[in-house]
């Protein structure tokens, strides 16, 4: 669902160089057979092409890419590419040497891809399961997966605050305790997958009496709640805009959602080098989902650039000079 909702969302995509990244996508960057390419020493190119999937998030993230690096003596270039399915060939073959990415949705992206679209997810809400079977994946590829901070992009789902106080509801336990009957506005296939309507019946016991298909995190679907159509939305944990529509999360308790952290994932042959992994891990130590919520928001609602966002970012904590 995440990577159905980022697509829908990434809409600038520099299309003069797409025939390039077709070519990186028959090809798949390194063979999994060719170890050479997987084995050689880790590079530091001068040039860091730094991969963005055009919605807000990844927008802003990749600007913080750049300053830092840039800061750290290196030039940038930032390059918007609408989809996984592009940008992780590129990232394979070096058209692109940086990009954030999300732990468990890009283990199971990479997952399918190495071991076909009906293998077991590898994704899990335990991090540290997830961040192993991960690099496990992307290293035969020539990536290197750096360690991820305290930042998480995860599906999280919102109530009115009314009716969150009228029902004293602060987690997804209390509104399966409750006995309350819930009608959900979500992706249409959220009947079916395991952190939507089967997860919130067998982890939380909700009675979700149907799913509204609205939308993941929309407004359409917001605002369906702010109504009283239906009683919670499905969104993400940096939402920017529950406030304007009266709601509230609550939290996943029983910790039903994956661990997508924030990570950022490097061509191992350009970009491999203890310099990029300490610029871009000094962010880890400061970032956080409430953070990022606030980022988005700025962007979003209040109308600033990306750019202009993670550099007050940034500076405000010590990480740029001005």
């Amino acid at each position: 669902m995440r990577a159905l909702r980022r697509r829908a969302a990434a809409t600038a995509v520099l299309l003069p160089l797409l025939p390039l990244f077709l070519v990186g996508a028959c090809s798949g960057g390194p063979s999994l057979e060719n170890q050479g390419a997987v084995t050689a020493p880790p590079g530091d190119s001068k040039h860091l092409t730094i991969g963005t999937a055009g919605f807000t998030e990844s927008d802003v993230l990749a600007q913080m890419y750049a300053l830092l690096l840039k800061q750290a003596g290196y030039s940038t270039e930032i390059l918007s590419v609408a989809n996984r399915e592009l940008y992780e060939p590129a990232l394979e073959s070096g058209q692109i040497d940086v990009v954030p990415e999300y732990a468990a949705t890009f283990a199971d992206w990479l997952n399918a891809k190495t071991n076909g679209a009906k293998a077991p997810p590898v994704g899990s809400p335990d991090l540290d399961a997830t961040m192993k079977a991960l690099r496990g994946l992307a290293a035969p590829r020539g990536l290197t997966v750096l360690d991820p901070g305290r930042a998480v992009d995860q599906n999280a789902f919102a109530v009115t605050a009314a009716y969150a106080k009228q029902h004293r509801l602060k987690t997804l336990s209390d509104l399966g305790a409750s006995g309350l009957k819930v009608r959900l506005a979500a992706g249409d296939e959220c009947v079916q997958r395991p952190y939507c309507e089967p997860g919130l019946k067998k982890t939380y016991g909700i009675d979700v009496t149907a799913v509204d298909p609205k939308g993941v995190g929309t407004t359409q679907s917001k605002k369906a709640v702010q109504d009283g159509k239906d009683q919670m939305v499905l969104t993400t944990t940096t939402d920017a805009t529950l406030s304007d529509f009266g709601l509230v999360l609550l939290a996943d308790d029983k910790h039903l959602q994956n661990a997508d952290y924030i990570v950022p994932v490097i061509n191992r042959s350009r970009a491999g080098s203890e310099r990029v992994a300490k610029t871009l891990g000094a962010l880890n130590s400061v970032l956080t989902t409430q953070d990022l919520a606030s980022m988005n928001e700025q962007v979003d609602s209040w109308r600033r650039l990306p750019q202009d966002v993670a550099r007050s970012y940034l500076e405000s904590k010590g990480l740029l000079k001005g």
